[in-house]
């Protein structure tokens, strides 16, 4: 485990084998351990081993805090509920009934990645109602020995939350605050499927700014600051991918041509600032065509039914 503050602490998931894709925090003190977005079921012996290299068995465990239910930040929970009822999930409560029943996002989630479902994620198991806290934004909860503030932070899903630990100065945002996977990496706004809100997004960026956190620790990958640089990045890296793909929607041919030059330009983009290695990575966090599929969906739901390309692609979940 790295730590990151007195009692905060953050695991490396290698997703895929790779490294620096995704990272659990956890907080650790007196009252027990919180872990903040497991990760999918397929890393949880990874996880597993970091805690435990640390001194930390699974029955410490006493709260699971979920930024939103994308299967790589909520897919393990059901799995360590399972192995430790004990546990208390907070998870936003528009989110909360998926992770209940989870058939849905399971079916939409398949509709994206298919037979890759099992290599990528893992099994992606129910958890209980009486063990969850379902939260709409404006709580403060204890986890972890830390006290959190919780807000909702609606853009990349409407199920999405942050939650902000004052004494430490740390915000924990989850996916609203984009992907940056090293220190010398680009920050990157990740759009996938279904509900990407341009608006709502801005607003949840200028809500965490409001907050005037020391550091933003997002889930692919790890802490940054100083906080308004990287906010700043992350707001022209949105504008600028959303701009993208207005313009491929306005180019003759199939939703996968425009999906195609979409991919394209961002990956030429991204090989102007990295190396061919950390772009790549950059696509194991979150793929370019899915991104272009969240975001083709936002335009086309505020354009005139008229002045719509005609939809030819892959259905977005």
């Amino acid at each position: 485990m790295i730590t990151l503050a007195s009692g905060i602490s953050y695991v490396d998931l290698h997703f895929l084998g790779v490294p620096r894709i995704i990272a659990t925090a956890v907080l650790h003190g007196p009252g027990g351990v919180a872990l903040l977005d497991p990760g999918p079921t397929s890393t949880l012996p990874t996880l597993k081993a970091s805690l435990a290299a640390a001194g930390i068995a699974l029955s410490d465990v006493r709260a699971i805090l979920l930024t939103h239910i994308h299967l790589d930040h909520a897919g393990a929970t059901g799995t360590l509920v399972r192995e430790n009822p004990a546990i208390r999930v907070y998870v936003h409560e528009q989110g909360a009934p998926h992770m209940a029943s989870p058939e849905k996002l399971i079916a939409s989630a398949t509709r994206l990645w298919g037979d890759e479902m099992d290599r990528l994620w893992g099994e992606m198991l129910a958890v209980p109602q009486a063990s969850m806290t379902a939260l709409a934004g404006g709580e403060r909860i204890s986890a972890g020995g830390r006290d959190l503030d919780v807000l909702y932070t609606p853009g990349h899903a409407s199920h999405h939350v942050s939650y902000f630990n004052a004494a430490a100065g740390v915000a924990f945002v989850g996916d609203t605050a984009g992907m940056k996977l090293k220190e010398t990496g680009v920050v990157l706004a990740p759009t996938p499927p279904p509900d990407i809100d341009l608006d709502l997004w801005r607003q949840s960026l200028a809500a965490i700014e409001a907050r005037r956190p020391e550091t933003v620790f997002v889930t692919h990958f790890g802490p940054y600051g100083p906080v308004p640089v990287h906010l700043a990045e992350m707001a022209e890296s949105l504008e600028a991918t959303s701009g993208l793909v207005h313009r491929s929607l306005a180019r003759e041919g199939t939703d996968e041509t425009r999906e195609a030059w979409f991919t394209d330009e961002l990956r030429t983009l991204l090989r102007r600032r990295l190396s061919n290695e950390d772009a790549d990575a950059y696509e194991v966090a979150g793929r370019f065509d899915l991104s272009w599929r969240g975001l083709a969906r936002y335009w086309r739901k505020l354009a005139p039914a008229s002045a719509r390309p005609p939809a030819s692609g892959p259905p977005s979940a």
